[in-house]
């Protein structure tokens, strides 16, 4: 079987895998030289603990066993299993916390709630003022601006795969084929479009009542820490972003401190990953009413610095990267991923969201299995 994948970002290079895995050929097509969207500007998490119950869940967690199948064969993805800490700082906060330990899903998010000496045990960078933390021990982190790029040089190596950045798909031809800006057609048994972000043009084509929104994020990137962080962090209003978190206690919570203005208005959360460089991705913010701006906001930034200084009692190393980035949600944001069959054998597989670097493997293999690869 000949495969054609459009669009390298994860979740186009993790069809890719799963086809050449699966003995086929694969021509992976993509408009920028190498990919430069979504995929490369997030945190690299494997994020399962703040996932909903149910499908969200389950392909979390497979991603999850995926991720760590496949960085056995390639290092160079970064992958560490180093788990989570989402800080709390008052009852209120807490509260959310244990009611998320009461789920009866806990056990397979490897929830566990952490004394403040316990969190400082188990992360000795985090020495600013918290009444404890909700550990995930099932999440993990990647490198994302190196991940697809190990991933691209692991499929080189099959024989069975050829990539072509530079080259913009712009037709489907028949059900079977597509044709590119260089005037080149390729055929194949399957075409998989993963355009992410790029819902215009041939996809609105293709798709025009396609139930997909994008959104803008702002995150920023610092200077090596100078010590371990040896989990991922996220503050209590990640609890109001995350689905796997709603209820009673979050209401209570959001009742009894609401956020800064700033952080209201941006839609904000506190997340950040130590880089196999030591330095710290942070972030982040959302927006979702277009057109997007096309610079970047200080606030948030100063924002997220203060929140991260309060929780690490140190200052930040100097902010050495700022950037914004836009993805592709399903409007039904309990929907996993939108996956539609607009020609004979083309499909669009598009809108994962914020869960596409946590679930991109998953979703391919289930990709694969449909289409009988």
């Amino acid at each position: 079987m000949r495969v054609i994948v459009v669009g390298a970002g994860v979740l186009g290079t993790m069809h890719a895998w799963q086809a050449v895995q699966r003995g086929h050929e694969v021509v992976h097509i993509e408009r920028e030289p190498e990919a430069r969207g979504a995929s490369v500007r997030n945190f690299g998490l494997v994020w399962v603990g703040g996932r909903a119950g149910g499908e969200e869940l389950e392909t979390a967690l497979r991603a999850r066993e995926l991720w760590e199948e496949i960085a056995a064969r390639v290092p160079g993805l970064g992958f560490r299993a180093n788990g989570s800490l989402t800080l709390v700082t008052d009852e209120a906060e807490l509260a959310v916390a244990r009611a998320a330990l009461a789920r009866p899903d806990a056990a397979a998010r490897g929830f566990e709630l952490l004394a403040p000496d316990d969190v400082r045990a188990l992360n000795p960078a985090l020495r600013g003022e918290f009444a404890g933390a909700l550990r995930c021990a099932r999440d993990a982190a990647v490198e994302p601006r190196t991940a697809q790029r190990a991933l691209k040089d692991a499929l080189l190596a099959s024989g069975r795969y050829t990539y072509l950045g530079g080259r913009e798909v712009r037709d489907v031809v028949g059900g079977d084929a597509v044709r590119d800006d260089h005037g080149t057609t390729h055929t194949g048994d399957s075409v998989v479009l993963c355009t992410g972000a790029w819902l215009g043009g041939l996809v609105r084509e293709l798709a025009p009542e396609l139930p997909v929104r994008r959104v803008r994020l702002q995150m920023m990137q610092t200077a090596p820490l100078g010590e371990t962080l040896t989990t991922s962090v996220a503050d209590a209003d990640s609890f109001r972003y995350y689905p796997a978190y709603g209820g009673a206690a979050l209401d209570a919570m959001a009742a009894a401190r609401p956020q800064p203005p700033v952080a209201a208005a941006h839609k904000m959360q506190l997340l950040m990953v130590q880089r196999a460089d030591g330095g710290l991705t942070i972030g982040d913010t959302h927006e979702y009413a277009e057109p997007f701006s096309f610079d970047v906001t200080e606030d948030p930034y100063e924002h997220l610095t203060a929140t991260a200084e309060a929780l690490l009692g140190r200052p930040l190393p100097k902010t050495e990267r700022r950037w914004a980035g836009v993805y592709a949600q399903c409007r039904d944001t309990s929907r996993v991923v939108h996956r539609e069959r607009v020609r004979d054998d083309v499909w669009l597989v598009t809108g994962p969201g914020g869960r596409g670097m946590t679930c991109s493997p998953a979703i391919a293999e289930r990709t694969a299995d449909e289409l009988g690869w």
